[in-house]
């Protein structure tokens, strides 16, 4: 599945959408800026997959600082079986980025 921009996901939330948000980085980098996701560190990932299972056909939006760590956890997931995976291009950073653009 392709990914997704911010625009795209900002766009959804403001339609009350209900979303499927993954944020993989960190404990302290989500303490200082989240988006409301639920945070699974990518490197939990694998022994937390079974928190994940219900979201196998269903879209996932996974989100990281920049896209890196996020566009390895999309891989990961699609080799797991997910159907629906979308990295949120540009991370938290163009989140960001785009919030300050705006004000």
């Amino acid at each position: 599945m392709e990914d997704i921009t911010v625009k795209e996901v900002k766009e959804r939330l403001a339609n009350n959408e209900s979303l499927h948000i993954i944020d993989v980085r960190e404990q302290h980098e989500y303490d200082e800026f989240n988006i409301g996701a639920t945070l699974i560190p990518l490197g939990e990932i694998p022994n937390r997959l079974e928190e994940l299972t219900q979201y196998v056909n269903e879209e996932l939006i996974i989100h990281c600082r920049s896209g890196g760590r996020s566009g390895k956890a999309k891989l990961y997931l699609q080799d797991k079986g997910f159907t629906k995976v979308r990295n949120l291009l540009g991370g938290m950073l163009e989140w960001q980025e785009e919030d300050s653009n705006n004000i």
